[in-house]
């Protein structure tokens, strides 16, 4: 494998873990800032769960890839992105993840991946016995490879006997927050096409663009022919925990035939999407009024406190990229390395252990993502900030300016105040 990419076989995954011992910390009373688990902290945006109610009588199985109903709302949603779409180039699943991994198991050949990125790809990669090449991103952004890194990846695994197939880019990024521009998503579907690999796009954190104005390029829009598309409604509407994933397969044979492997997959592993998710998918795909307001009041509110955030790191003097999608940044604290190491800072765990048990700062460590283990990166999960009752989330989201609410402000403070110690 090339690349560090996160846990052993038959562990779990790194954020779930760490979630988990944040919660029993956070349960004990410790006054933890958690920074390290990819959540939108929001709640249920009501209409959703009068949907879930409505759907509660759905108790059959219903058809593999979901019904035809739903898969209509998801063609139209993709349809309105520039990605014209029948309903059945669509599968619906209990999450994009287990879409994903459905994926690797499916197509064969190895894996490429940005490095950093996203903790779950290269395990279920690993999982599907293939072999993971992590290339390095680009300074400007995340998701998505640089393009010389990528064809000289390639010319060394394939020298090597390896075969890579399946290209895996994240538009926007986890963990970097950031946007692949049009220009080089161009360039990575024109390779594409010349090593002829299966581009696998993850636009789950589409709809979660701080500017709505920003330019996306979907690598579907140019060379649909072969690009799966996978999306879902845990981030952009605050449902990790119902589970709804959706899947855009290409039209024509190939497209067919990937995803008739993937309903072939799902039949044994999962079934259906459950009756009531299908209720709320439906609803929530078909975009109407109330939600496309719910999901720009999010993505402004992603966009203010992702924006604090990296402001706290640069000041602290941190190298971070801008954030411009999603609710992460990532900072780089390698300029601030000789003054880390008394410290005992001096690689991605140390840097980790430091902030979580001198600070109370909980981050997810950048090894865990692909990343050099020696580097001083780590992810910030910007929207655990806003609030940890229903009500101060939600007037998170109602504030014109959410930076002034005075729980907002208090984590901010501590992330600034634990910082500037750790970096004095």
């Amino acid at each position: 494998m090339n690349g560090s990419y996160g846990p052993t076989r038959w562990q779990t995954s790194p954020n779930l873990d760490l979630n988990q011992r944040v919660a029993q910390r956070q349960a004990a009373g410790d006054p933890l800032v958690h920074l390290g688990f990819g959540e939108s902290r929001l709640p249920a945006f009501g209409p959703l769960v009068e949907r879930l109610v409505a759907g509660a009588g759905r108790n059959a199985y219903g058809p593999v890839e979901g019904a035809d109903s739903v898969r209509a709302a998801a063609a139209g949603y993709f349809a309105r992105r520039r990605l014209p779409t029948e309903p059945g180039q669509v599968i619906v699943a209990p999450g994009s993840k287990p879409l994903l991994m459905a994926l690797q198991l499916v197509v064969p050949g190895d894996v490429l991946l940005p490095r950093p990125c996203w903790n779950t790809y290269a395990p279920q990669a690993r999982l599907a016995g293939k072999r993971v090449f992590g290339v390095p991103i680009p300074e400007a952004c995340g998701g998505a490879p640089e393009p010389a890194a990528l064809r000289q990846t390639l010319r060394t695994a394939r020298a090597q006997g390896h075969d890579p197939r399946i290209l895996i880019l994240t538009l926007p990024d986890n963990p970097t927050g950031t946007l692949a521009p049009p220009a080089l998503v161009r360039e990575l579907a024109a390779i594409a096409e010349d090593e002829n690999l299966l581009i696998v796009s993850d636009e789950i954190y589409r709809d979660v663009l701080h500017d709505p104005a920003t330019p996306f390029l979907s690598p579907a829009e140019v060379a649909p022919e072969r690009t799966v598309v996978t999306s879902g409604l845990s981030k952009s509407l605050a449902l990790g925990g119902w589970r709804i994933g959706v899947a855009r397969f290409p039209a024509g044979p190939w497209g067919e035939h990937l995803r008739t492997g993937v309903v072939s997959v799902a039949s044994e592993l999962w079934s259906t999407l459950a009756g009531p998710m299908q209720e709320v998918a439906q609803y929530a795909f078909d975009e109407p009024p109330e939600i496309r307001r719910r999901l720009a009041d999010s993505a402004r509110l992603h966009g203010a406190v992702a924006r604090a955030v990296h402001r706290i790191m640069v000041d602290a003097g941190a190298r971070c990229r801008p954030p411009t999608g999603a609710f992460y940044v990532y900072p780089d604290l390698e300029p601030l390395r000789e003054r880390l190491a008394p410290r005992g800072v001096t690689d991605s765990p140390s840097l980790h252990r430091q902030l979580f048990d001198q600070h109370g700062i909980v981050v997810l460590a950048g090894h865990h993502l692909g990343d050099d283990e020696h580097a001083l990166r780590f992810k910030a999960a910007t929207s655990m900030l806003y609030g940890t009752t229903r009500e101060q989330q939600e007037a998170s989201l109602a504030a014109p300016d959410p930076l002034e609410l005075a729980h907002v402000r208090e984590g901010l403070t501590r992330i600034e105040e634990g910082f500037h110690k750790l970096c004095a």
